[in-house]
């Protein structure tokens, strides 16, 4: 029975795996309640301020804000959000597998791109590629707030305003459901106008007190609300693909252990057999 003794603490050794597993699942559905009831919250906002400010692009201001102003595209910096642990599925794979195709556009039009990372994973990963890294952000934890971006956004901004960069873009996964999780990359600066028929006469806004000091303000609030909103967007999205990744690890796991267990029926009931037989064999050679 030396077989089924190694098969017995193979079986307890995927009990325990699976309870792992299991208080994992429970503890990611937990924090993904959390997760998503904060990023629904941050949508509407995020949504509106962003709706304002490209329709400020297609205002024709007397102030015109360096981020309103479109430039030939010779540098981008990538804002890359990503999660700081693993065990949550392909989320992050299949964000750095989206945004490899993009470097792969941009180097063929001898873009330079310089990367702003936040989350552990997205700096291991821009660390295998070679990629220049202006800064990075780890362990936010699952309750971000926006005064921790701040620095993330003053760096990128401050190399935008300086010329070091043309173009800045935000990397993702948002949030579709539990199941889904959708990588994105949008452009944060500079804003692209509303090509809505209704914006394209010439108009601007009443500004108070002016539109220097509107914008200004306007603009910083609008990148700080779309960096948070990425962060928050991907928390529900890694806290949904772990709990899915570790329900199916507990699937896997009890699935291996009915084939294991049968397995182990089967060595028990072979062993028995044979030692049915060698009683029998012992009590015919004595009589």
């Amino acid at each position: 029975m030396a077989g089924a003794k190694e098969i017995r603490t193979q079986i307890s050794s995927v009990k325990n795996t699976q309870k792992i597993t299991k208080a994992m699942e429970m503890v990611a559905a937990s924090k993904m309640r959390k997760a998503e009831n904060k990023m629904r919250a941050a949508r509407p906002y995020a949504k509106k301020i962003s709706s304002v400010v490209h329709h400020l692009a297609s205002a024709h201001t007397e102030y015109k804000h360096a981020c309103l102003i479109q430039r030939d595209v010779k540098r981008i910096g990538y804002l890359i959000v990503s999660s700081d642990r693993g065990l949550c599925g392909g989320l992050n794979s299949n964000l750095f597998r989206t945004l490899t195709r993009t470097f792969i556009k941009d180097r063929e039009q001898e873009t330079e791109i310089k990367f702003f990372t936040i989350g552990t994973k997205a700096k291991s990963f821009i660390k295998r590629t070679g990629g220049e890294v202006m800064g990075e952000l780890i362990h936010l934890g699952d309750d971000a707030k926006i005064t921790d971006i701040i620095g993330a956004v003053k760096v990128m901004l401050d190399a935008y305003h300086d010329c070091e960069l043309d173009q800045i873009k935000i990397a993702y996964n948002t949030f579709v459901n539990s199941i889904t999780q959708q990588p994105t990359i949008e452009t944060i600066v500079p804003v692209e106008p509303d090509d809505s028929e209704e914006y394209k006469h010439y108009w601007d806004y009443l500004y108070e007190p002016s539109s220097k000091e509107v914008l200004d303000t306007l603009i910083k609030r609008y990148i700080e609300s779309l960096v948070y909103h990425a962060i928050v967007e991907n928390n529900a999205s890694e806290q949904s693909a772990r709990m899915v990744a570790m329900k199916s690890a507990t699937d896997n796991a009890g699935d291996l252990i009915n084939e294991l267990q049968l397995i182990y029926n089967k060595a028990r009931q072979a062993a028995i057999t044979q030692e049915i037989s060698e009683i029998v064999s012992g009590a015919a050679a004595v009589s």
